[in-house]
């Protein structure tokens, strides 16, 4: 029996690598500051609009996922294949808004820090996560879901 049919078989909470590098990046910067690789306060304006585009990104995804009676919880299986909304553009738009917020909280503590833990997020993501989740899509919806994915790009 194939347990992709009733849930992804998620590995790590989505949030929690993009927490972990804010937290030990920020740590590493106010401590050790092997670099000196601050970043200038006059980027604060550009680091609350990368967050407010995040969150809006993030409140279109889920409003989009409410509407169409499915889930936003990467642990339960979804009811549906949602293509509108944000999903026209990305197949991925909530770690989208993720990745947005995650730099705009970077430039907001004034630090690239966390930043250099990008390649370990986007690893943990791809094959803790949404390898899963595409597993799950595929084996519930088929060829609907592949021709989805040949449409639409994991990103943008």
């Amino acid at each position: 029996m194939n347990h992709n049919i009733h849930r992804p078989r998620t590995l790590i909470p989505p949030p929690a690598p993009y927490a972990i590098a804010i937290l030990i990046g920020w740590w590493i910067d106010r401590n050790i500051q092997p670099f000196g690789w601050g970043l200038d306060a006059t980027l604060h304006p550009l680091g609350w609009l990368s967050v407010a585009a995040g969150l809006a990104l993030l409140a279109w995804t889920t409003l989009t996922l409410w509407a169409h009676r499915t889930t936003v919880n990467p642990y339960k299986a979804v009811s549906t294949l949602c293509t509108a909304g944000p999903f026209r553009y990305s197949r991925n738009p909530i770690y989208l808004g993720d990745w947005l917020i995650f730099i705009g909280t970077s430039i907001l503590l004034s630090t690239w820090w966390p930043l250099f833990f990008s390649p370990f997020i986007w690893a943990m993501l791809r094959y803790g996560v949404i390898r899963h989740e595409e597993a799950h899509l595929e084996t519930r919806f088929g060829e609907t879901y592949r021709n989805y994915k040949a449409r639409v790009r994991r990103w943008l």
